[in-house]
């Protein structure tokens, strides 16, 4: 999962791009980039490690530019977490080009053998990132058949593209001395929405992966970017638009509103808040149904994406709601931390007990989802130690059973605890005296309930259906195996040959 920035600016971007990124840093943690244009000159700054750390006052400087974009990364299933592979990327033929995309493709090492073979572009990394940007700059020559670019001949660049190209991918694209290119898959599996700002030297443009990055820059949100359409948006800030992608079932990511997304974001007009508030309404309705009630003292959140569920479930429930878990929030999220090991550590040191909170009480523990188990096991262990009596367990989302194809970490089944598991035989693994998982059904009506348009949904991880059509057991398999060696470097990246290294 990443989260992507893209702005047009009637002034130096490169701090609004950094406060973006910083509204974004949920998405990802692993690196960071950003890639400014001035004039027909790209300036581009990336490394590994939160926004606040790989950029420096000198890197700042290095970014002029009225125009860019940014990313913040961690890495995908299968891909390596080499610096080699931050973002943005960039190539310098035929107009030159930089790039930032959230999601996963599903057909890469296809794309890549043609590129090669047929298209004649050579592939540095082992991201399918730069698979999609050659793709894309590939399209853009054939599309402006050897003369200057306009709308016309980028949107035929974009359709092409969509007919080529499988899988989750949100874009957006610098192309020098033009403006900036947004996209999204024709099913809209990763989010990606357009905001704008009236400055006294006219509009500014931004195009970011939620809500709460426009927001929080000062720009109103004016509406999601649709499911495989295209937004060009020109230096001197002219907006055009074009659907360029297949008539498909519309299919966001049902995860986004479980877990990745802030609380604060609205995508595809649902409030996330409002929509995790509804997973705990339906979670209650079932846990009374599951339960004695009277044999729950109170209810705890494991901070942070669970409380708002946790909250309205005790609410509903008539039962006493407290925090007994507190969150160091110095650690980043468990969940798209690489290696189980890091994961495991972690989780003490993010999170520590109040045990006033636990002691003699039974304890229901609400969480916004169980993937691998590790996070709930050490948290039951946590709870027993602070003198809890009983401990269940309740999720939010449904048991995760399916490795997830379109941009999440779930590599392999083998690492999903409730893989070839009842939820009996999960709860005794994880030490809970009971546990509880919300029904498919209601998490899909939490969302749907607040815009009756949306219902259809990509919820592979909880079903083993993927959307795409085009994810057989081979590829499942192929997916489990790492895309690369030991790691190749680490530390920041250049900036087009320019900057050098501020730390």
């Amino acid at each position: 999962m990443c989260g992507i920035v893209g702005v047009v600016g009637r002034g130096l971007v490169n701090q609004l791009i950094y406060d973006s990124l910083l509204l974004l840093q949920h998405r990802g943690q692993d690196a960071a980039g950003i890639a400014t244009s001035d004039g027909n000159l790209f300036n581009m700054f990336k490394g590994h490690g939160l926004v606040r750390d790989v950029f420096r006052t000198r890197s700042m400087r290095s970014l002029p530019g009225f125009s860019g974009i940014g990313q913040v990364r961690y890495p995908t299933a299968g891909s390596s977490d080499s610096a080699e592979e931050a973002q943005p990327f960039y190539v310098n033929a035929p107009f030159g080009l930089t790039f930032a995309h959230n999601g996963n493709l599903t057909n890469w090492l296809e794309l890549r053998e043609s590129l090669f073979r047929v298209d004649q572009r050579h592939i540095n990394t082992n991201s399918d990132s730069e698979v999609l940007l050659n793709v894309l700059a590939h399209e853009l020559q054939r599309s402006a058949n050897g003369v200057s670019l306009d709308e016309g001949a980028i949107f035929r660049a974009v359709t092409a593209l969509h007919s080529r190209v499988k899988g989750a991918y949100a874009v957006v694209a610098q192309i020098s001395g033009y403006g900036l290119l947004a996209f999204r898959d024709p099913h809209g599996i990763r989010p990606l929405c357009l905001g704008r700002f009236e400055s006294p030297e006219g509009t500014e443009w931004m195009v970011a992966s939620e809500s709460v990055a426009l927001e929080g820059s000062g720009f109103e949100f004016v509406r999601d970017v649709e499911p495989g359409e295209a937004i060009f948006i020109s230096l001197d800030g002219k907006l055009s638009s074009q659907l360029c992608g297949p008539n498909v079932p519309f299919a966001p990511c049902i995860f986004e509103y479980v877990y990745f997304a802030r609380p604060d974001s609205v995508l595809s007009g649902v409030s996330v808040y409002g929509a995790r508030l509804r997973m705990g309404e339906y979670l209650g309705d079932k846990l009374a149904r599951s339960i004695p009630l009277g044999d729950i003292d109170v209810v705890m959140p494991v901070p942070d994406s669970s409380r708002p569920a946790a909250m309205q479930l005790a609410s509903r429930l008539n039962l006493e709601y407290r925090e007994g878990l507190i969150k160091n929030r110095y650690v980043g999220r468990t969940f798209i931390m690489p290696g189980q090991a890091i994961r495991k550590k972690s989780v003490r040191q993010k999170l520590n007990t109040i045990g006033l909170e636990f002691k003699g009480k039974n304890v229901l523990l609400v969480d916004d989802s169980i993937v691998r188990g590790t996070t709930s096991r050490e948290i039951v262990e946590m709870a027993r130690a602070a003198g809890a009596n009983k401990v269940y367990m309740a999720s939010a989302a449904p048991p995760v059973r399916y490795q997830n194809v379109y941009g999440i970490d779930m590599p392999t089944q083998d690492e999903l605890i409730a893989t070839g598991r009842d939820d009996q035989e999960i709860s005794r693994i994880i030490g809970a005296d009971a546990l509880i998982y919300q029904d498919i059904e209601d998490m899909k009506k939490s969302i749907s309930d607040l815009n009756p348009a949306l219902t259809n949904f990509d919820t592979s991880c909880f079903t083993g259906e993927y959307v795409t059509g085009d994810i057989t057991p081979e590829y499942l398999a192929r997916i489990a195996i790492p895309r690369d060696g030991p790691e190749r470097g680490t530390g920041l990246q250049f900036n087009l040959g320019f900057a050098a290294n501020d730390y």
